[in-house]
């Protein structure tokens, strides 16, 4: 299970990083950067949370920030619009560890979204399209249909466009927990947390980190 060193790192990411590289070469580790994300809904005083699996696209150890690409005006890119703060967790059972990060959401850079949208299937493009993720459908047959007029729009298109309404987010984390399976439940488990203040520009400034061993 290789647990945390006895003098805790000075910051979480690395071993993150080293952690989704392990689990990688795992074979029997399907879907590797899988991560569940929970935002939040705020409806009449009511805190409402909703939690969805996606796919970590990547981790930037050195500034602290890891990506994900979504439809903006899904329910999750709808409810960051109007709170921010959210988290994630990474758990890969075969290898006994699990990663939270709690942090702030930023929309990512216009370039690094198109670089990324179009890097992906022409397939996967269109149907960023045809979707209008999270809204209701009539049918499965309305969505193949959406789908087809998607499909005849850009058919003598050879680079297609990034969506506006599609892009992907930076999750600047405010904490990250780490912790590894021990025997006799007796789990080996770390915080590390720091401050990301935000500009009026909207640019993150994040602080240094701080490490806490936690008692499982």
């Amino acid at each position: 299970m290789n647990p945390l060193q006895a003098s805790l790192p000075a910051e979480p990411l690395q071993t993150l990083a080293t952690w989704l590289d392990d689990a990688w070469e795992c074979r029997h580790t399907p879907n590797a950067n899988s991560m569940v994300l929970t935002t939040v809904a705020i409806q009449k005083g009511e805190i409402l949370p909703s939690s969805r699996v996606l796919l970590c696209k990547h981790l930037d150890t050195e500034n602290g920030y890891l990506v994900f690409y979504t439809n903006y005006h899904s329910r999750k890119g709808d409810e960051l619009e109007h709170n921010r703060n959210a988290a994630v967790v990474f758990h890969w059972d075969n290898l006994g560890r699990q990663a939270r990060v709690e942090g702030i959401v930023i929309a990512s850079p216009t370039e690094e979204s198109d670089n990324y949208f179009a890097s992906r299937p022409r397939s996967s493009q269109i149907s960023a399209w045809a979707s209008a993720q999270s809204e209701p459908v009539a049918s499965r047959e309305a969505l193949h249909r959406q789908l087809e007029q998607a499909e005849r729009r850009f058919a003598d298109t050879e680079t297609i466009p990034r969506p506006p309404h599609w892009g992907g987010y930076r999750l600047w984390a405010t904490a990250v927990e780490l912790w590894v399976q021990g025997d006799n439940r007796l789990h080996d488990r770390a915080r590390w947390i720091r401050t990301v203040a935000i500009d009026d520009n909207g640019q993150p400034h994040p602080h240094t980190w701080s490490a806490t061993r936690l008692q499982p």
